[in-house]
């Protein structure tokens, strides 16, 4: 798996050992940045359920920050650990092994607010709508912040519409969709 572009362009990333993983392919990493960005002038990325941390490494390369990393997996940690250490940006991120849902709360009381949230669960979680919920609920991102969820064509959430709307949508493939948020 590679960076795509930013600072660390065409750096290579090891991803987390077994099936139990599934990372995003560089061509849907590629087109939802180049949907949200595809650069950044600074601000915070929130990588939930980060498996090898590509996505908030990506984020990295193209202008973030910061990115913190949750996962609750220990070889996900192990693997995000040696990605940043490997690529050097041990000052730009910090890397917790929590649950999702966890984590948030932890985040909340630390008064974290981020620009850009990362949710790509196991598709057959059943986290979408609390994990939105909780967002929402403890004010984690800021005006305008981007929301990305990688999940089944055939999975279903809900999420107020008062406060996210929908940016983006794609099928692209059987498999995978991504909808993107954007906090009003």
């Amino acid at each position: 798996m590679r960076i795509i572009t930013g600072t660390l362009r065409g750096r290579t990333i090891q991803t987390v050992p077994g099936t139990t993983t599934r990372p995003t392919s560089d061509k849907i990493k590629e087109a939802i940045f180049h949907v949200i960005g595809p650069y950044f002038d600074g601000g915070t990325s929130l990588d939930l359920y980060a498996g090898s941390g590509s996505l908030g490494i990506e984020a990295i390369s193209r202008g973030m920050d910061r990115a913190i990393f949750i996962d609750r997996a220990n070889e996900a940690i192990k693997t995000i650990r040696k990605n940043i250490k490997q690529l050097q940006i041990e000052e730009n991120a910090e890397i917790y092994r929590n649950s999702a849902l966890r984590a948030l709360e932890i985040l909340a009381r630390k008064q974290e607010r981020f620009d850009l949230i990362f949710i790509d669960p196991p598709y057959d979680s059943k986290e979408y709508t609390a994990v939105l919920q909780k967002i929402k609920e403890f004010d984690l991102a800021r005006n305008k912040a981007f929301i990305y969820l990688e999940h089944s064509p055939k999975k279903k959430f809900t999420y107020d519409e008062s406060f996210y709307e929908l940016y983006f949508c794609r099928e692209y493939s059987k498999e995978i969709s991504v909808t993107i948020l954007q906090t009003k």
